[in-house]
């Protein structure tokens, strides 16, 4: 759905308030606040502490949270929330095999995510057997500036969007090499579209470096990005442009075929 067609929709009566409140409270849990208070809850989101405690109390009821002296927490109840959208999601079952190949060849690992706002989820992901301090895996989320796939996922965005994802995105400095302001993100996602791929040199982590290119419908539109990473003392960024971005394209290609010919509409119902 486009940005003006969702903007319309909120304002229609056809838009249910209740239910995007209750979805921002989920969401304001996660690995830095897994207990929050109605007060603390409130202050994420911007709701008012009486509507966010309504709601505490209904997801309670539901089994999606729990409670212990007025402290909140997610229930395991609600992976069944990310399971539906994975399990209805089965086209990145058929990439996983194709990624695999991709890792067999070059030892490293790889991955597809999509753009939420201005962060990556990961979709799919086939890591290497080696030790990386970024513990990774389906339904993990990146910051888009900072991650490969996310500037590539950026620089395919319409302008205006694109505008107003960098404009709400909470900049911070990762290591020295970040790119943590706007006009900075602007002119690298300007060599990304001019190129085709994206590259992170230890942009989010000392000693991790990536690539990543999209993967496209039949009707060359963006759905997600694929990426290889690495760690940057045992793989060269030379390497990675002449060696493995080659094959990354050629992986993406044989996902979208892979994906058009088990769906049979070259990905137009995605």
């Amino acid at each position: 759905m486009s940005m003006e067609n969702s903007k319309n929709l909120r304002q229609s009566s056809d838009f249910i308030q209740s239910l995007e409140r209750g979805l921002q409270v989920i969401q304001a849990f996660s690995e830095e606040t897994p207990k929050l208070t109605v007060s603390q809850a409130a202050k994420i989101t911007g709701l008012s502490r009486p509507a966010v405690r309504r709601i505490l109390l209904t997801l309670e009821a539901l089994g999606f949270t729990e409670s212990a002296n007025g402290i909140y927490s997610l229930t395991a109840r609600t992976l069944t929330l990310g399971y539906a959208y994975i399990s209805s999601q089965n086209i990145w079952n058929i990439a996983v095999p194709i990624m695999r190949e991709f890792v067999e060849k070059t030892g490293e690992s790889c991955s597809i995510s999509v753009l939420d706002g201005a962060e990556v989820i990961y979709v799919a992901r086939v890591p290497a057997n080696r030790i990386m301090s970024i513990s990774l895996d389906v339904g993990s989320r990146l910051p888009a500036y900072a991650s490969s796939m996310g500037q590539m996922l950026l620089a395919c965005l319409p302008e205006e969007e694109l505008h107003k994802v960098l404009d709400e995105t909470p900049f911070k400095k990762y290591t020295e090499n970040t790119i943590a302001d706007k006009e900075s993100m602007m002119e690298e996602l300007d060599k990304v579209r001019e190129r085709g791929w994206a590259g992170v040199d230890q942009q989010l982590e000392q000693g991790l470096r990536s690539i990543a290119v999209p993967i496209r419908r039949g009707d060359g539109s963006v759905i997600a990005a694929i990426n290889c990473s690495a760690h940057a003392g045992r793989v060269s960024r030379k390497t990675l442009r002449e060696e493995f971005l080659p094959l990354l394209r050629e992986t993406s290609d044989r996902i979208t075929q892979a994906v058009s010919i088990s769906s049979g509409s070259s990905l137009g119902s995605l």
